[in-house]
């Protein structure tokens, strides 16, 4: 066509500054997370190689928790600008901020379906901590579950038929047991099956891509560490190894790494590790909560 003769003479003379070395191929993942910046606590993006910041949310309230939508088009987060804590959905942007949620109760933790349809979150405005499940647009608020335990961390497995999360349910089961433990359930809320068992606190579950693993933290030797395990809770082994505390883990889309949040520079900062517990590095240096693995992408670098 007219005028579009230079896209195969670019791409012709990439190729062979490929072949001749000169240039990259580098693949990226966009990460979006919290921070508390500028006195206020919003939602960002960086690339998983510490480049390309950009914030989408800039209002006074706090905006935090940001989760990914299957196809990465929108991202879901909590919000307390309306005067409560509030579910919202935004494009990958930052625009078209909306919010889903209508409680007058606390929600939160928002976790998007792999397959798009639902978002699952955590409640209280059922008198306690319950775990419910909605459409992406609000409508169809409904509780997995309904008991006197506190029932948080929801995560979905990548075929969107099982939901991880933590509970204090054995508290009601023994007299002598009142950790938080890991457990996962069926998505429309039966079966459930405990994951850990020890009388430490177990938190923040998320699955691996490929639904083999979850990794969770645990304060089990004393201070909050990350954790990894086989999904049916077998092979429980810790990942991470200092006297901080770590929070918040988050496994990478091609499962070879985990982000998550620790305090181990005396301030609350986004590490990257591998899987094996190796190649720890810093990915925010101003700050930063709730990591949350977005789109890949591929970029040329001289």
């Amino acid at each position: 066509m007219p005028g579009k003769w230079y896209i195969p003479v670019i791409a012709s003379f990439l190729i062979l500054l490929l072949l001749a070395g000169w240039v990259m191929v580098k693949t990226n993942t966009k990460i979006a997370f919290d921070a508390y910046r500028e006195e206020n606590y919003d939602i960002y993006l960086i690339n998983a190689d510490n480049t390309g910041l950009k914030r989408l949310t800039d209002n006074p309230a706090l905006d935090m928790e940001p989760a990914w939508s299957a196809d990465f088009s929108k991202i879901a987060f909590t919000s307390v600008r309306d005067g409560n804590y509030e579910i919202y959905v935004m494009n990958a942007d930052g625009s078209g901020q909306r919010r889903i949620t209508t409680d007058r109760g606390y929600d939160g933790h928002p976790a998007w379906s792999p397959n798009g349809s639902k978002i699952v979150f955590e409640s209280d405005r059922s008198g306690n901590m319950d775990i419910f499940l909605m459409n992406v647009d609000g409508t169809g608020q409904t509780a997995l579950m309904n008991n006197r335990a506190y029932d948080i961390d929801p995560a979905w497995s990548p075929n969107s038929s099982r939901i991880a999360f933590a509970s204090d349910q054995n508290a009601y089961e023994s007299n002598l047991d009142f950790s938080i433990e890991i457990y996962v359930m069926n998505a429309d809320g039966s079966g459930w099956m405990r994951l850990t068992h020890n009388m430490a606190t177990d938190r923040f579950p998320a699955w691996s891509p490929d639904g083999s693993m979850i990794t969770f933290v645990s304060d089990r030797d004393g201070n909050l560490e990350v954790y990894v395990m086989n999904a049916d809770g077998s092979g429980q082994r810790r990942l991470s190894n200092n006297t901080a505390n770590d929070l918040y883990p988050a496994w990478s889309p091609d499962g070879s790494k985990i982000a998550y949040t620790s305090n181990q520079s005396n301030e609350y900062q986004i590490y990257t590790i591998n899987t094996d517990g190796t190649g720890l590095t810093l990915l925010t240096g101003n700050g930063g909560h709730h990591a949350a693995w977005g789109p890949s992408f591929i970029s040329f670098q001289l």
